[in-house]
C-alpha cells in the first residue's frame, strides 16, 4: 500500500501528471494506492474518489 498526501502540491503541472501516470502504473500492477488530495486534476486520476464531509466519507 502506497498512501500519499498531496503529491502534487509543490510540482509544476508537467511532473505533476509524470508523478500521477507513476502512481496509475503501479495500481494498474496491483499496488493498493491512496491519494489524499485538493486538487480536482490529480483527483481525475483516481480510479474511485471519496470525499470527506464534516469528518464523513460520501461517494460523488
Amino acid at each position: 500500500m502506497l498512501l500519499c498526501d498531496e503529491p502534487t502540491g509543490q510540482l509544476d503541472s508537467a511532473t505533476g501528471g509524470k508523478l500521477m501516470g507513476m502512481l496509475k502504473d503501479l495500481s494498474r500492477r496491483g499496488i493498493c494506492v491512496v491519494v489524499v488530495t485538493h486538487d480536482p486534476a490529480a483527483a481525475a486520476w483516481a480510479d474511485r474518489t471519496l470525499h470527506l464531509i464534516d469528518g464523513h466519507f460520501t461517494s460523488p
